[in-house]
């Protein structure tokens, strides 16, 4: 097994100072001036060619996200908003322009968790939605109210038409599938249709299936896993994980992929205690791979470790690569973007300069994975599309990446 590790520079905004004590408390009241957003336009393959796009949506979903938390919004509302702007983007595999179905239909899973509460909401199979996480956000909002009348549980995780009509029936209005598709999205399943009714006429070998199923998770079609998703902390040390995808080309109808599953395609959680790290994880990849180890609650409880960075790497290693629930599979197809943070107090003179240590991660073992990050102080986001070196072979080999931001206030 091969690991490429790199670590991005340290991301410092200009305006910060290196005052800073880890894991401290402080009981006086902070002016707090801070937040930060960390996106993914997918872990999979991302063309040259398309390079300038993919980084700028990731660019206006931090921009997005941002503004939130600027206006004050706690992270569950800013990252729901980074995501709505990934799903309208007709070059991402979520809302508009999402992969289609066997049967030439859009079916969209989204799922969303507030560190804070602990509350989750998701969707999945959901067609005719233009943008899925705001129905999973809504679902969340909605659990956070308590129990509906005669005392019933409200309910968290919806599919197909009953979460459609829950969405209209609470608001949320419903797009014609047809608008939702996109040129490339077409042309994409009508390649892809004429590839499998290709390979149903050959009378192929077991070897060639393989070699053919290998070579089309490669290219820029069923091999296009790259649903999105973001992390946030805010102003107050909350953090907020979610995740939408369009799933895999040509699935099955009512096939849900991760992007709806709890702890496996998105995870947040405050920190318990001043011993603990607020953690938030979104995933993406093949779906099957990452339920089957559920990878974004793994990569959560390893970032508790001392060194976040090892512990990614180790995670990303153990849990997924040679997970022994994928033992049977040749190559193990995802990534992750991962964000801890805790409170840091030092005393400075007259003032004591509190804020918050945010460490943040993206690993992953596709050929490729873009992503943009940005904090409040930030004039703008910053982007990178991370890829495998060169002859390093996808889902047996994997890279990772990530670096800090201090976020400061001042108490009183």
């Amino acid at each position: 097994m091969e690991s490429v590790m790199n670590c991005a520079d340290e991301q410092q905004p200009s305006s910060m100072a290196n005052l800073w004590s880890n894991k401290q408390e402080s009981s006086r009241t902070q002016k707090a001036k801070g937040g930060f957003v960390l996106v993914h336009a997918g872990a999979g393959y991302h063309s040259e060619s398309k390079a300038k796009e993919y980084k700028h949506v990731c660019k206006k979903a931090c921009q997005r996200a941002v503004d939130q938390l600027k206006a004050g919004a706690l992270a569950v509302e800013a990252v729901a908003a980074a995501l709505v702007e990934l799903e309208d983007s007709p070059f991402t595999n979520a809302g508009m322009g999402s992969n289609l179905n066997l049967s030439g239909e859009i079916e969209c899973d989204a799922s969303i968790m507030d560190g804070k509460s602990l509350h989750f909401g998701a969707v999945g199979a959901i067609s005719g939605i233009k943008n899925p996480v705001s129905v999973a956000n809504r679902l969340l909002k909605e659990g956070q109210k308590g129990k509906l009348s005669a005392g019933r549980i409200p309910p968290c995780f919806l599919v197909g038409r009953g979460a459609h009509d829950w969405a209209v029936c609470h608001g949320i209005p419903s797009c014609p599938s047809e608008k939702m598709a996109t040129k490339f999205s077409l042309s994409a399943y009508k390649r892809n249709k004429r590839k499998m009714e290709l390979a149903e006429r050959m009378d192929t070998g077991h070897s060639q299936t393989k070699k053919r199923r290998q070579s089309n998770e490669n290219g820029n079609g069923s091999g296009c896993l790259d649903t999105v998703g973001a992390v946030v902390v805010d102003l107050e040390g909350n953090v907020a994980a979610a995740v939408s995808s369009g799933g895999l080309a040509m699935k099955h109808p009512g096939r849900i992929g991760q992007a709806a599953h709890y702890g496996c395609g998105c995870w947040a959680e405050n920190a318990r205690n001043i011993d603990s790290y607020s953690t938030a994880v979104s995933t993406s990849g093949c779906g099957e791979h990452l339920i089957r180890t559920m990878l974004a609650r793994e990569c959560s409880a390893a970032m508790q470790s001392e060194d976040a960075h090892q512990a990614l790497l180790e995670a990303m290693q153990n849990k997924f690569i040679s997970s022994p629930f994928l033992a049977s599979e040749d190559r193990v197809l995802g990534g992750v973007i991962v964000l801890r943070c805790c409170t840091c107090v030092e005393a400075q003179s007259s003032q004591n300069i509190q804020g918050k240590l945010v460490e943040f991660l993206w690993s992953h073992t596709t050929e490729s994975m873009c992503v943009g990050y940005m904090s409040v102080q930030d004039s703008k986001a910053k982007t990178h599309i991370s890829r495998l070196p060169s002859g390093t072979v996808p889902g047996q080999s994997l890279a990772i990446e990530g670096g800090v931001c201090r976020l400061m206030g001042v108490t009183e």
